[in-house]
């Protein structure tokens, strides 16, 4: 199965589109490109059982993100402030560049 690549990186903003956390913004913490999710800072918490073990001394509920697929997410723009798509572009010297589709802002640093 052919899978597309993710417009999504990691250190991204991002704002949640559907589910429980419609509308709020977070970071993107992990990428996991072979199940097209996504991992993002306090969305989608979920608590886990965790027995005792040398990390965790005293085990109990511990709650922690879960991944969500990453076409329940869209890149913020820095510049309008706004959840935009993203178009590819290349500069003079070859490198490629995520560019804003609504303010042609370079997202890329």
């Amino acid at each position: 199965m052919m899978r597309d690549k993710s417009h999504i990186k990691k250190d991204d903003k991002v704002k949640i589109i559907v589910g429980k956390d419609k509308g709020k913004i977070g970071k993107v913490l992990k990428v996991i490109g072979k199940k097209d999710r996504v991992l993002v800072e306090n969305i989608n918490m979920i608590k886990r059982h965790v027995r005792p073990n040398p990390q965790n001394r005293q085990g109990g509920i511990v709650e922690k993100e879960a991944p969500i697929h990453w076409s329940d997410v869209m890149l913020m723009c820095n510049k309008c402030i706004n959840p935009v798509r993203v178009k590819v572009q290349y500069l003079e010297d070859g490198k490629k560049v995520r560019v804003c589709r609504k303010c042609n802002e370079i997202m890329d640093a």
